[in-house]
């Protein structure tokens, strides 16, 4: 086993500085991390679809 995989295979997202943001800013960026949070339910409801369509498959 080679030390690069023990590594994390993404690193996290530093965290972004939101002291010098104005309050609009400040919603516009609560609305966009909304948005790309509706984006990633929708990709794990179409993986549990998928998967869910490939275990009805296979349990005959």
């Amino acid at each position: 086993m080679d030390e690069e995989d023990l590594l994390p295979r993404q690193k996290k997202p530093q965290k972004k500085d939101l002291t010098p943001l104005a309050i609009a800013e400040l919603e516009a960026y609560i609305a966009e991390l909304e948005q790309e949070i509706e984006r990633a339910r929708g990709e794990i409801a179409a993986k549990r679809k998928q998967r869910s369509g490939a275990d009805a498959l296979f349990k005959r």
